[in-house]
């Protein structure tokens, strides 16, 4: 009969790269977190994370996409598990993993007392850290494919097409750094000829595995590449294209536009591009059309926006898909980029205004939007009028709603003059009328801000929010934990101390939380690094401050220390991004805006008598553009939306900032710009990197490069944390150095944290002494 049939398959497939790890509820953040506290098994945390794949497959299935990814998964990192797979495992390391892998494999994720982790930098221009890989002459590579294989298997057995997706030998090379020892102008690329060996054994395992694809992903070809990157790939790809042994190959990138590798990738003999049509990303359109289109071959188009929130232009989607479908062999439909930059389910904001929430699309409801632009390429238009009438009118709400748009606010920007970008004085000024103020010492200490969220802080604001206490009794608990944390700084002596922060559950959501135009979620989790998650709020509207923010609990710490207390804030550009931004204007608007109403708590806190402001801006490096032609657009708005946050004060007002964990050589100028006072950065990883880039750069003010690996279980002796010190010392100036760990300490534990700042208060004291100078 007609109805037994078999259904043909579509003409165009529903897919995605990946998918977020964690779990509705986090649990894979408890069963790792577990597992290093001794309360978990190995078994079980494999058992937590088998579960959570299946769970994940399952819900792309049931929501109807064709082939899910596998490989996307990760314990920790997925780069790391690239190291893995490639064998490529740091001298320091390899008795750990040879002794137990999987204790091995978190000792190279945050290190041993005896080992140090590897460097930890952002991906991309994203809010996501992997852990860079060390490289060297002698590096060999051996393939460990029991990752990617026993995955896909689980995928295979569950009923599933499947797709692995790896990181690409190109990409992997150009993300690492040479290994400790070897010549800092060693290039990993030069490595390709002996790696490609290994993707080849990888490949063939995965063909014997059942694989019918694989996608090698590439994203470093997105940037401004050198001809011999270049042709390194175009090699690389006509090696892997000419293996009889494999899976038909899928070369995918996303991010931005492909630009010069695109022609590379097409004429490669590979079986497919997956390419991102978003954003800047959507110039690849007509790119893709001059290289000659893909005749005969398969595209995954990327036309949903997988780093943003806003639902979908659906019409506007299946038009670019309509012309893809004239220039490749077959169009298949994706998000942009893995969805692992997205929260997992918008159904899971209940609080939300339901106006809004027609507005929000997390992974699940992108993944539907796949499936019904997959539905509508395959079906005709026709089939999904329903879907594409209530998204245009959805988008239309969004348009026309009065929560977008504050007219007062507007009329404020427009009226910022340069004058007010500019602090009137010069540093050397500044930094006379700062010393005089502040009275330091040489190489004075301090802390980048936060301190151990610990569970009784946690626990008293579930409390609060579900009534269980009172505001009087909270605040109560927030006080006497600022005197704990007050006392201990003064105990350990360091210089210029902080409140600690315990009001505040994350460096961004707490001011999104008391600025106009922001809007914050209860479940939106996005993986930052390893464990470490984030709730990043959501811009919608117009931006402005009702009051204060942080001045009572900053003026309550300075009352109870004679020490100067730092007033902490989130800087313009790091508050945009680390949120979903509206895509209705231009960020540098938004960026205007929330430097006026940062520049209103400056004033405030300046007024009530705090001598030292911190404004973080650890995202500045994170949202440079991937394309050169870009960038200076957007470091002109960016330093500006700083200066304009803070250059209000007064000279004797001294003004700090902060970056941590990424590559800041390719910025100095930009960081000049700020005209902070002082800047601490991170550099324990990096062995002081980043102080000899400023020296060689002719960098003018203070510098605190970090002396203390804060995402590292590790405790430094005051020797090591001395050594670091003295390497600073030999690009920067005593007079103009500061001792400081790498980032906050909320996730940290106390007795981390104790033993660790008393050493960095010793350290730099006998190195204090080395300089003549006691104290």
């Amino acid at each position: 009969m007609a109805a037994d049939r078999p259904r043909p398959a579509p003409r165009s497939l529903a897919t995605v790269h990946g998918y977020p790890r964690q779990g509705a509820g986090r649990e894979l953040k408890k069963a790792v977190e577990g597992y290093w506290s001794g309360r978990v098994s190995a078994g079980e945390l494999r058992r937590t994370a088998a579960g959570l794949r299946r769970e994940a497959w399952r819900a792309l299935a049931d929501a109807g996409v064709h082939e899910v990814p596998t490989g996307d998964f990760s314990l920790y990192d997925h780069v790391l598990d690239t190291t893995v797979m490639v064998g490529a495992i740091p001298e320091r390391h390899r008795a750990l993993v040879a002794e137990d892998a999987l204790d091995g494999y978190f000792a190279m994720a945050r290190g041993t007392q005896q080992a140090p982790p590897l460097e930890m930098t952002k991906w991309f221009d994203t809010n996501y850290h992997y852990l860079v890989p060390e490289l060297g002459p002698g590096t060999v590579f051996t393939a460990d494919s029991a990752k990617p294989v026993g995955e896909l298997r689980e995928a295979l057995d569950a009923g599933h097409a499947a797709r692995p997706v790896l990181v690409g030998p190109v990409t992997y090379l150009l993300l690492a750094k040479p290994a400790p020892g070897t010549a800092p102008d060693f290039q990993p690329l030069t490595l390709l000829d002996r790696l490609l060996p290994v993707y080849a054994d990888v490949l063939a395992d995965l063909r014997a595995a059942g694989a019918a694809w694989v996608q090698l992903d590439e994203p470093a070809l997105v940037q401004d590449q050198p001809p011999a990157v270049l042709n390194a790939a175009a090699r690389a790809y006509r090696e892997l294209g000419a293996l009889t042994d494999r899976p038909k190959l899928l070369a995918a990138a996303y991010f931005d536009r492909l630009g010069d590798a695109l022609p590379v990738l097409a004429k490669a003999p590979v079986d497919g591009l997956a390419l991102d049509f978003t954003g800047p990303a959507a110039a690849n359109l007509g790119d893709l059309a001059a290289a000659g289109g893909l005749p005969g071959k398969r595209l995954i188009a990327g036309v949903v926006d997988g780093r943003n929130v806003w639902i979908n232009d659906l019409e506007r989607s299946l038009a670019t898909l309509a012309t893809l479908l004239g220039l490749a062999g077959r169009v298949d439909v994706a998000p942009s980029c893995p969805l692992l930059h997205v929260p997992l389910d918008a159904a899971a904001e209940r609080d939300a205004d339901p106006q809004v929430a027609r507005w929000l699309a997390f992974a699940r409801q992108k993944t539907d939007e796949i499936v019904t632009l997959a539905r509508g390429l395959n079906e005709g238009g026709d089939t999904i009028a329903p879907q594409l009438a209530a998204n245009r009118c959805a988008r239309a709400s969004r348009a026309a709603s009065a929560l977008t748009r504050d007219p007062a606010v507007r009329a404020r920007a427009t009226a910022v003059t340069p004058a007010d970008t500019r602090r009137p004085q010069p540093y050397a000024e500044r930094s006379a009328a700062q010393r005089a103020r502040l009275g330091l010492p040489l190489l004075p200490t301090t802390t980048i801000g936060s301190f151990p969220q610990t569970r009784e802080l946690r626990t008293a604001r579930a409390d609060l929010r579900a009534g269980r206490i009172d505001a009087a009794a909270y605040d109560e608990r927030i006080a006497a934990e600022i005197r704990e944390v007050l006392a201990f700084q003064e105990k350990a002596g360091l210089d210029v101390l902080v409140h600690g922060e315990p009001e505040r559950d994350d460096m961004v959501q707490y001011f999104a939380e008391r600025l106009t135009g922001y809007l914050a979620t209860r479940h939106g989790w996005v993986q930052s690094y390893g464990t470490r998650y984030v709730r990043p709020p959501i811009l919608a509207g117009d931006i402005s401050r009702p009051g204060p923010m942080t001045v009572a609990w900053t003026a309550y710490a300075q009352e109870h220390t004679d020490r100067p207390v730092k007033g902490m804030l989130t800087g313009p550009v790091t508050m945009l991004a680390w949120s979903f931004v509206r895509d209705d204007q231009p960020l540098a608007d938004t960026a205007r805006q929330v430097a006026l109403a940062l520049r209103d708590e400056v004033a405030d806190l300046e007024a009530a008598g705090t001598a030292v402001i911190q404004v973080d801006e650890p995202a500045l490096r994170e949202t440079l553009p991937l394309r050169s032609a870009d960038r200076a657009g957007y470091l002109r708005w960016a330093t500006e939306a700083f200066r304009l946050a803070t250059a209000g004060v007064r000279a004797d007002t001294q003004i700090h900032t902060h970056m941590c964990y990424a590559e800041f050589g390719d910025i100095i100028a930009a960081i000049e710009d700020l005209d902070a006072d002082v800047i601490s950065l991170e550099a324990a990883r990096s062995h002081m990197r980043v102080a000899g880039e400023l020296a060689l750069a002719g960098y003018p003010q203070e510098v605190g490069p970090g002396v203390y690996d804060i995402h590292s279980p590790r405790v430094p002796d005051a020797a090591e944390v001395a050594a670091l010190l003295r390497k600073g010392l030999e690009a920067v100036p005593a007079e103009r150095l500061w001792g400081n760990p790498d980032c906050g300490l909320k996730t940290r534990g106390w007795a981390e944290v104790r033993a660790s700042l008393t050493h960095l208060v010793e350290g730099a004291r006998q190195v204090r002494a080395e300089c003549g100078t006691a104290g």
